[in-house]
């Protein structure tokens, strides 16, 4: 069983910087992926970030890219997303997800998912 804690969302100003963390607990074993998905007011939960836990090779959102950059902590199975130059539309609910499907982008690649943390951006 695994247990995916996130942390570190906020309320921020566009352009400013937020730093996600997401604590797993249990066995997260080298085939696992991580992701982050977001889910805004009436809107369906949609991809931002992976990073494939045995290679690290990382994966984004065209939306994100080059704003966010996913990293893993493999000594403490910690995953993060560094947000950048954050936007009114990255608000949502932020949410930590572990699976082990290759197809990374999709929501039912993943078996485990956190409560979440909420990102609020003001323009």
């Amino acid at each position: 069983q695994v247990q995916l804690v996130e942390s570190g969302g906020g309320l921020v100003q566009a352009g400013d910087s937020l730093r996600l963390s997401c604590a797993a607990s249990g066995r997260i074993d080298s085939w696992y992926n991580m992701g982050w998905f977001r889910q805004a007011p009436g809107k369906e939960r949609e991809f931002v970030a992976a990073i494939r836990w045995s290679t690290g090779n990382r994966y984004y959102a065209d939306s994100v890219k080059g704003r966010f950059t996913i990293s893993r902590e493999n000594a403490k199975n910690t995953v993060y997303l560094q947000m950048n130059s954050l936007k009114p539309e990255d608000t949502a609910v932020y949410y930590c997800a572990a699976g082990t499907i290759a197809d990374l982008g999709r929501r039912s690649s993943y078996d485990y998912w956190g409560q979440g943390t909420q990102v609020t951006v003001s323009s």
